[in-house]
């Protein structure tokens, strides 16, 4: 018996999901969600083999979603959402059924779940990267403290710094940690506004308020926040070049 979750804001849309799952008697549905904050507490405590996720739903997506859930499901996208997503999807092996959804197209994704299932997660992880490149998904962060989650304009952040297997994120409300690299956010993240001044530190260009010489070829930058922070020689070139200076 598989198990699994059904997660989309439209009922109709879910109620078409249960009906043509009521042909494969193997599946139980073991959850329903309307969004996504339900969605994480439901897989945290069912621990789903798969999981029908739609993109576009109020509060956080469903990639967003993916990003807090600490082990992923097999995931069949059930959305409307639009090419860029639809070519990630592909790409990493993904399934997906765009709606409105056709009941020959449901059963091929059905019979592609068990090679799915042996898959693991790594797909899934290849298509959250793939789809933060998509520019509708990089002016916000979503987190998780203390079991709270929690959206940030990406515009409130003040600078990022590598912290181990995290990212540290500096902002107005506080400090939050994120599990991904400098380098992915250097690469999603809107390059005429945030700037990586060193290995460690990526700042957000609103907040300079300072640059100075430490010693020779050696600077350091102030931030609004009050905070100095090192800049490396690449960093300074870069940083530079962004203020027009």
């Amino acid at each position: 018996m598989m198990r699994t979750i059904l997660i989309d804001d439209e009922s109709l849309a879910r109620d078409i999901v249960k009906h043509y799952l009521s042909n494969f008697p193997d599946i139980e549905i073991v959850a329903e969600c309307s969004d996504g904050f339900e969605g994480i507490k439901a897989i945290t405590q069912h621990q789903p083999d798969f999981i029908f996720l739609d993109i576009q739903m109020p509060k956080i997506n469903g990639f967003e979603m993916l990003e807090l859930v600490e082990k992923h499901p097999a995931v069949i996208f059930t959305t409307a959402f639009d090419e860029y997503a639809i070519k990630a999807f592909e790409v990493n092996a993904v399934d997906y059924l765009l709606k409105p959804i056709e009941q020959s197209r449901f059963e091929q994704a059905i019979h592609k779940l068990p090679a799915r299932l042996n898959n693991g997660d790594g797909n899934t992880k290849e298509l959250l990267d793939s789809a933060a490149l998509n520019p509708a998904q990089n002016n916000r962060v979503v987190v998780k403290k203390n079991g709270v989650i929690k959206i940030i304009a990406v515009t409130d952040i003040h600078y990022l710094e590598a912290d181990d297997d995290y990212v540290k994120l500096s902002t107005t409300e506080g400090i939050f940690h994120k599990n991904k690299t400098m380098s992915f956010f250097e690469q999603t993240l809107e390059s005429s506004q945030f700037i990586r001044i060193h290995r460690s530190y990526i700042i957000n260009l609103a907040q300079v308020t300072k640059i100075e010489l430490k010693e020779k070829d050696s600077y350091i930058v102030l931030l609004k926040s009050d905070i100095w922070l090192p800049v490396s020689k690449t960093g300074y070139i870069k940083l530079k070049a962004a203020l027009g200076l």
